[in-house]
C-alpha cells in the first residue's frame, strides 16, 4: 500500500512563493478519519490566528472509505466551507462513491477499497445485505446518504492552482499541458507520473499514493501519509514564505 520510494526531504533548494498575503493550508487523504482532521483544523485556526493572510484550504480528496467515520469527514468539511475558503479535491474513491450510487460498480469491487466501512458510516445494514442484489445496496445507500453529501460529491473540483503549484488528488500525465489534463489521469495516474522527474509548468501537489513521510521533489510534492493507518494527517502551508509542514 505504501510508496516504496524512499520519501524524500526537501530536494529542491527554493519552491514557488505565493503573492504577499496569499496563504494556503494543503490536506492530504483523510479516508475517514473525523479524528485526525478535527484536530489539523484545531492546528490551521490556530496558525491562522497569527497572520493577516487570506487563506484557503485545499484538501486533495479521498475522503471517504477504509476509515471509521467517512460521512463525519464530508459533514466536518461541509460545515467548515460555511466559514473559510474551502477547495474539495475529487480522489479516486470518491469516483468510486459515486459510482456506487449510480449503480455502477459491485459491493464487491468497492468493499476491496474500503466501500464498507462508507456505508457503516452512514448507519447501513451491511450484514443484514450479504447476499442481496446489487440493487439493494444502492438503494440502502441512497436511503442513507443525506442529499447534502450527494451535492457536495457531484460539486467536488478536478484541480486547483494557485501560482506556480498545482493542487491535485493523483498527479499529471507527463508531457501532457496542465490545462489539458483528463480528470481520470487526476484521480488515477501513479506510477507514470511518480517516476519522471521533469518539470510539469507547475509543482504538482498532490496525495493518492501513502509515503511513511511527505515526499518534497522538485517537481511534486506528496501530502498523503496514510493517515488511516499511520494516524498522521498530513498538512503543508504555502505562502509568501515557501511550503512549509504544520502537521503530518
Amino acid at each position: 500500500m505504501f510508496g516504496k520510494r524512499k520519501a524524500a526531504v526537501a530536494q529542491r533548494t527554493e519552491y514557488p512563493r505565493l503573492p504577499q498575503g496569499e496563504r494556503i493550508y494543503s490536506i492530504g487523504d483523510i479516508h475517514g478519519r473525523t479524528d485526525l482532521l478535527d484536530r489539523l483544523h484545531a492546528a490551521i485556526d490556530a496558525d491562522m490566528a497569527t497572520t493577516t493572510d487570506r487563506a484557503t484550504e485545499v484538501y486533495l480528496g479521498d475522503f471517504v472509505d477504509r476509515g471509521p467515520d467517512s460521512a463525519g469527514v464530508i459533514e466536518r468539511l461541509l460545515k467548515r466551507s460555511e466559514r473559510v475558503r474551502l477547495v474539495a479535491i475529487r480522489g479516486n474513491h470518491e469516483v468510486m462513491f459515486e459510482d456506487f450510487l449510480a449503480g455502477e460498480i459491485d459491493p464487491e469491487e468497492w468493499r476491496q477499497v474500503g466501500g464498507l466501512e462508507t456505508l457503516l458510516s452512514y448507519g447501513v445494514d451491511v450484514r443484514g445485505l450479504a447476499h442481496a442484489p446489487r440493487e439493494r445496496w444502492v438503494a440502502a445507500a441512497k436511503a442513507a446518504v443525506p442529499p447534502a453529501h450527494v451535492a457536495f460529491l457531484a460539486g467536488l473540483s478536478d484541480c486547483f492552482v494557485a501560482g506556480e503549484y498545482y493542487f491535485t488528488h493523483a498527479g499529471v500525465r507527463p508531457g501532457v499541458a496542465l490545462d489539458e489534463q483528463e480528470p481520470d489521469d487526476l484521480q488515477w495516474v501513479r506510477d507514470v507520473f511518480l517516476s519522471d522527474e521533469r518539470d510539469h509548468g507547475a509543482v504538482i501537489v498532490h496525495g493518492h499514493t501513502p509515503t511513511m513521510q511527505p515526499e518534497f521533489l522538485p517537481n511534486r510534492i506528496n501530502l498523503d501519509t496514510g493517515a488511516y493507518l499511520t494516524g498522521r494527517l498530513t498538512c503543508a502551508v504555502f505562502d509568501s514564505v515557501g511550503p512549509r509542514l504544520l502537521a503530518r
